[in-house]
């Protein structure tokens, strides 16, 4: 946590009252910034003053956290000896600091917009709409630094903490009631937010469906391991998430790839979603991932992500390889080609100005693609198709302005109606280990059947097992997977452990020469020969040491330094008697 006096500065500089906010990605106010004593004046002022909260703050996380923290780790990305997939993290990495930072960052401006709010000069309806905003994204801030860290301090007013003095002194709180501070938090959002908010903002079925979510994991915080989580808890997850899928009014859209195109940033599956901006002048206003992700050439707007994979391990639960030929590669789940793309795949909504995105070609021909290294970079044989928005020409036709630099504006969905149908079957499901409830299992197939739009194999029962599964597959690249092991870890720890140490997290020798062969140099399809003696899967690497520890990482290091009771034992807290909203 950073509690540094110059962390304290610029929480200090925000409670002065100088903001500076990106473009509204709904409805822009006429000045770049604002000053407190004139601003929160009217409606509008005040709908426009949660905006920040969509993006910037979370720009580091997203850049940082979001893919190394929950994909790397949990083995759905390959990244070579990053210290995130040998489990090897420590308290100087950058990287650690820099999400601890922004996740931080986000409570801080949570906090203080709610409290400004309150005195606004605009009506009841906008200024509680406007302040459940707030505590929606403060919840979520919170989930995150639970389920990393553990154990973490309580911020609850920045304004009384600086007051106070007293910020680097700061306890660590009990995990468990940390989950209570989140569910409260989330109560009080669930008060002020209306059933319907403009498109793209979060509304009272965002904040259940995030509630439902959180209760899933809160279920086993205090199991010790012994594999039965909390029922009144399960219980209540079930609930939440019936009432979003029963009484929301919100649907899946029918084909799982439209999700993560553009024209569908708000599509009513976004139950919540970092709304980004191509801001020009602010690029922690825009999505990065087009170049975290993106295999070089990709964009204009340069891209590093060749050796960012997909891993093996991933691949094997979609039931695909790299050395299956493409002609007969199985493509029964359609979420697999929307997540990674591999030999073979072509994309018509990506470099429509080229009469669209052919990968291999993409890797082979330079005419084609100049920008791109020199055959394939991935040690899995595949490249990651999730976040990814295209050219430049794409993202003009899609959004009517260029992308820039390490920005654009395809939104980032961090609670989908998806995840909530399979929350809702996992909680049904319980400590049982499988159901034949026909709610559960309709929730369960909704989700399955729209991956699978040919099959119609509707099951009898579903199991845990199966739950988990399709969550992995559904959610995979958008940072959940490690946080599903991390709830795990909290009721059956070694189940968690040996589901790591079971996976294929290493890379395959051999396949470029694979990949090169086939494309025969750009003049079709060559054979596909497989040479078992070249391409084949590395078993030399040794596999990462799998502890109990791993399901916790380490505090910044800086952050220790300021404040040594984040080395200290955590305090219980009865969170509703010490704070209120």
């Amino acid at each position: 946590m950073k509690l540094s006096n110059f962390k304290y500065i610029a929480f200090a500089l925000l409670l002065g009252g100088t903001f500076t906010s990106c473009e509204d990605f709904l409805d822009r106010p006429n000045e770049d910034s604002y000053n407190d004593a004139n601003y929160y004046a009217n409606d509008d002022q005040v709908k426009v003053s949660t905006n920040s909260l969509y993006s910037s703050p979370w720009y580091d996380f997203l850049s940082r956290g979001y893919y190394k923290i929950p994909e790397v780790m949990s083995g759905n990305l390959y990244m070579g000896q990053s210290p995130y997939l040998t489990f090897t993290v420590n308290g100087s990495d950058p990287d650690i600091t820099s999400a601890s930072n922004s996740l931080w960052a986000v409570n801080a401006q949570a906090n203080t917009i709610y409290n400004r709010l309150q005195t606004a000069n605009a009506s009841e309806s906008a200024k509680n709409t406007a302040m459940g905003e707030c505590l929606a994204w403060k919840a979520m801030a919170y989930f995150y630094l639970v389920r990393i860290w553990g154990d973490v301090p309580i911020v609850h007013n920045n304004s009384s903490e600086i007051a106070a003095g007293d910020y680097n002194n700061k306890y660590k709180v009990k995990a468990a009631d940390v989950y209570e501070y989140i569910v409260m938090t989330l109560e009080k959002a669930i008060d002020l937010l209306p059933n319907t908010n403009t498109a793209g903002r979060i509304d009272k079925w965002g904040a259940k469906g995030l509630l439902a979510k959180v209760y899933l994991a809160k279920s086993g915080i205090n199991c010790n391991g012994n594999g039965q989580r909390d029922e009144n808890d399960l219980v209540k997850a079930a609930e939440l998430a019936k009432d979003v899928i029963d009484n929301s009014g919100k649907k899946l859209m029918e084909k799982y790839e439209d999700i993560f195109k553009g024209e569908n940033n708000n599509c009513d599956e976004s139950l919540i979603g970092w709304r980004w901006t191509a801001d020009q002048l602010n690029y922690t206003c825009g999505n990065c991932l087009t170049s975290e992700l993106a295999p070089a050439g990709f964009c204009e707007y340069q891209s590093w992500g060749d050796w960012t994979a997909p891993s093996v391990d991933l691949e094997e639960a979609f039931g695909v390889t790299p050395l299956q030929n493409p002609s007969s590669r199985p493509a029964t789940d359609e979420r697999r080609k929307a997540t990674m793309m591999m030999a073979g795949d072509t994309y018509s909504q990506w470099w429509q100005d080229k009469g669209g995105f052919d990968y291999l070609k993409f890797l082979h021909d330079k005419k084609y693609a100049p920008g791109s290294n020199d055959g394939l970079q991935s040690g899995t044989g595949a490249n990651i198709a999730k976040h990814l928005y295209g050219n430049d020409a794409d993202h003009v036709k899609t959004f009517g302005r260029s992308a820039g630099k390490q920005s654009s504006d395809l939104s980032t969905h961090v609670l989908r109606l998806a995840d909530v149908y399979l929350i809702y079957a996992e909680a049904k499901i319980g400590n049982a280990g499988s159901t034949s409830d026909a709610s559960a299992i309709d929730a369960y197939y909704q989700v399955w059947h729209r991956a699978r739009p040919t099959l119609f194999d509707k099951p009898s029962s579903i199991t845990l097992d199966d739950v988990l599964k399709e969550r992995r597959l559904e959610l995979a690249l958008e940072g959940d997977y490690w946080f599903d092991l991390v709830r795990m870890s909290y009721y059956n720890v070694e189940k968690a452990m040996n589901i790591i140490k079971n996976q294929k997290r290493n890379a395959y020798n051999g396949l470029a020469d694979l990949y090169k062969a086939y494309y025969n140099k750009g003049n079709g399809n060559g054979p596909w020969d497989v040479d078992e003696s070249k391409m084949f899967y590395d078993t030399s690497t040794p596999k990462p040491n799998v502890t109990t520890s791993i399901f916790q990482l380490p505090f910044p290091q800086g952050d220790v330094v300021y404040n040594p009771h984040l080395m200290e034992e955590a305090q219980h807290v009865d969170v509703r008697e010490a704070f209120s909203y």
